[in-house]
């Protein structure tokens, strides 16, 4: 048998293969080939990133990645202008350009776009989820889901996309937050008793976890939680329902009944917190009635935010294939979020929809190789997103297509 993978033990790109541009389709090599053998190296390119389409369903993504995509053009001859990362957009608007000579980027044009698909992707669906149960945590379970060796990145973008707690351990050092999380079925099969794995987690397990019991291992859910509350008492803060969607049944009617048997027991302090194979539309209809959701797959492998690169200026003119929009665009928003796409050098100061005052989305992230913007952590990005999750929830319309504008 022929040893493919070397002295690998995993297969994945290390941090040097990235930044060498390795994590390329072949034709962007060739293109490079082909541009400095025939003399024609120094043309310069401006190339937008932009979404033509989001999934169904959707009028807006949140964009992600943008400081790892500076991470990995930083030091290159090209200047890069980016939205914040968070930062909500619309179809046809360029989220990030990039200038230079093509010989001097384009091989990273998979590698970028593969950074802002994927996390945009994962943000995105986290604001979703996190507009459907809002009011309620939303807590991120979704390393089982994924590759380990990208686990920590989507914990980042789950977080950044407004979960409130995410469970990986690495992924959440790397975040800047503590990792939240209790209990799996394997301690209460391993311990072979509820009771008991109940007892023992609250004995041993630092009293800044909240005292959550899983409920749902070897019985009824409603009897489990029952016991839940008569072993904790007081010290219990909730219980957590995962019943497999084979077993199922309605989730609805089985929160309901597991809500009514704790109330009428005397145990209305203890709070219901729901998981497994839970979705935006799961979560929507559990709100009123659940006080939390644990939500992994569904964020993990969200619907595709298509984000793609063109090129739209050559040597200084407006250039572009068929079906784009050719020539350098700024876009400008306003507090009501109405967007207006303008040619680049076109000055804005009023929203044509509303007339309020606007400011341009689009800001220098690389000049001449150097990073010239500050990144914020993780959580200061999440609390943005917030806001602006607030705003779309008090717009009445939202228009998902920008203004066009050009005087």
């Amino acid at each position: 048998m022929i040893d493919v993978g070397g002295d690998r033990k995993f297969y994945i790109a290390s941090e040097e293969e990235i930044l060498e541009g390795k994590i390329t389709d072949v034709y962007f090599m060739r293109t490079r080939e082909v541009l400095e053998k025939s003399g024609e190296s120094h043309h310069r390119v401006y190339a937008e990133v932009h979404n033509y389409g989001l999934p169904a369903g959707y009028d807006w993504a949140i964009l992600a990645g943008v400081e790892e995509v500076a991470n990995l053009l930083k030091g290159k001859p090209v200047n890069v202008y980016s939205m914040d990362e968070g930062e909500l957009f619309r179809i046809f608007e360029p989220v990030l350009a990039i200038e230079g000579r093509y010989v001097d980027f384009g091989v990273h044009e998979a590698g970028l776009l593969g950074i802002l698909r994927h996390a945009t992707s994962i943000a995105t669906k986290a604001a979703r989820v996190k507009l459907a149960g809002w009011g309620k945590p939303i807590l991120f379970f979704g390393v089982r889901a994924v590759h380990p060796a990208i686990a920590p990145m989507a914990d980042r973008y789950a977080f950044i996309g407004g979960c409130d707690g995410i469970s990986g351990v690495l992924g959440a050092e790397l975040a800047g937050v503590k990792p939240t999380g209790t209990m799996p079925h394997a301690l209460i099969l391993t311990m072979g008793d509820q009771v008991k794995a109940w007892k023992a987690f609250d004995e041993i397990i630092s009293g800044d976890v909240p005292r959550i019991a899983l409920c749902d291992t070897l019985s009824d859910e409603r009897f489990e939680s029952l016991a839940a509350a008569r072993a904790l008492g007081e010290r219990l803060h909730g219980v957590r329902l995962d019943t497999p969607s084979s077993r199922r049944g309605d989730m609805r009617k089985i929160v309901l009944e597991v809500r009514w048997a704790l109330d009428s027991s005397g145990y209305k302090h203890v709070k219901i917190f729901v998981s497994g194979g839970l979705d935006e539309k799961d979560v929507r209809r559990l709100v009123d009635i659940a006080d939390g959701f644990g939500v992994g797959t569904s964020i993990a492998f969200p619907k595709s935010i298509d984000l793609a690169m063109d090129i739209v200026e050559v040597d200084g003119k407006s250039f572009s294939k068929r079906g784009k929009l050719p020539g350098r665009k700024q876009v400008y928003r306003c507090e009501n979020l109405h967007d207006t796409i303008t040619k680049f050098d076109v000055r804005l100061e009023r929203c044509p929809v509303c007339g309020k005052p606007v400011k341009p989305l689009l800001k220098p992230l690389i000049l001449d190789g150097k990073v010239v913007r500050e990144f914020e952590k993780p959580s200061e990005v999440r609390e943005r997103v917030l806001e602006t999750l607030k705003k779309l929830r008090a717009i009445e319309e939202f228009n998902p297509e920008p203004q066009l504008f050009i005087p």
